[in-house]
């Protein structure tokens, strides 16, 4: 395990106030070898070697090579199609985790069908599983993304609130279809009582991204370690707010273990709240003064609308959960993790 990635697992678990009630519990974690999963799975481990994965991959050659021998001996690796496999032959399961979705703008734009496919025939079977298995929780890992278009970031916003989305756009493949399958987990836990939570991220960053992460902070925080400038190919003026990975999956755990079924949640660290330019600006004030901030407009690059997404977490914090890492933190063990790789 990467040294800097250990260190987060080792202060997560030192701190994780619910261990205790997921004692020899048994996981089904979908995306095992994106960030959010395999970083879930490290950390769920790390808890208790007793915990037992069950991981649905593609690649089983790329999910082992993720994990350490003795992490190895608590999964089980099952290399398949995710809609196409029969998970009755599996034992009992508690919880399930569903991470696994396209995550590429580029990928929603040449590939609008299978993203949306991808999203909601994959969100519709572990719902029927969860309702098989009679599972005591499942969390379904939504988006920011489902508040569409705003441009107003006066008030921040809550769950209940939905932005313009425009049905009629390719790049709405991904967005559109994490409203669907939310809407698909209301109507699971209201008419089969599945116990189903659904956990709204921001962007999630942090030590384990791929080196090929194309997500703004990820190019940022790479330039920064290389002393190169920073260019920006948008305006920047969209903005978000940002979540470190270990807090995510803290976040993710709580929702599961305390959150109300059939109900949603904003996953974010508040005080990150940062536009795109902001950011630029920041990394060159703060972190590196030799990353020049220039700007170099270029279209069709698969990038959603200008939008200013500044999320409510009180319902969250009210289940007890509180993030460990502001935007300096972020930036300081992302640089950390991405010096480790050289």
């Amino acid at each position: 395990m990467n040294k800097i990635v250990k260190e987060d697992v080792s202060v997560f678990a030192k701190d994780f106030a619910l261990s205790g009630q997921l004692t020899k519990s048994t996981f089904l974690v979908t995306g095992a070898t994106g960030l959010i999963g395999s970083s879930l799975i490290r950390c769920l481990l790390a808890l208790d070697e007793q915990i037992k994965i069950y991981a649905p991959v593609r690649n089983l050659k790329k999910a082992e090579a993720l994990f350490d021998e003795w992490q190895k001996e608590c999964i089980q690796f099952i290399e398949c199609d995710l809609v196409e496999y029969d998970y009755g032959l599996l034992e009992k399961i508690d919880y399930i985790v569903h991470c696994a979705a396209p995550t590429s703008s580029k990928f929603f734009v040449e590939h609008p069908v299978e993203t949306f496919e991808i999203i909601t025939d994959g969100t519709k079977k572990m719902l029927q599983l969860a309702r098989q298995k009679q599972v005591k929780g499942m969390v379904y890992l939504s988006s920011l993304e489902v508040y569409g278009e705003l441009h107003d970031d006066s008030c921040p916003i809550k769950e209940d609130f939905q932005g313009y989305l425009d049905p009629m756009s390719v790049r709405s493949s991904y967005p559109m279809a994490k409203r669907a399958t939310e809407n698909l987990c209301c109507l699971y836990s209201s008419e089969y009582n599945v116990p189903v939570k659904i956990a709204r991220l921001t962007q999630t960053t942090g030590a384990g991204i791929a080196k090929d992460d194309s997500r703004i902070i990820a190019q940022f925080a790479r330039l920064a370690a290389q002393g190169r400038d920073i260019v920006l190919h948008t305006t920047g003026e969209s903005a978000r707010p940002y979540c470190y990975v270990t807090d995510s999956v803290s976040a993710l755990l709580y929702v599961l273990l305390k959150g109300t079924s059939g109900e949603c949640y904003n996953v974010a660290n508040e005080s990150t709240y940062i536009s795109a330019r902001g950011m630029a600006e920041y990394i060159h004030e703060y972190v590196n003064s030799k990353c020049l901030v220039k700007v170099e407009l270029a279209d069709n690059m698969g990038y959603a609308p200008p939008t200013k997404l500044r999320l409510d977490t009180q319902k969250l914090k009210s289940l007890g959960w509180s993030p460990r890492y502001g935007l300096k933190e972020i930036h300081e063990r992302l640089i950390k993790y991405l010096k480790s790789l050289d």
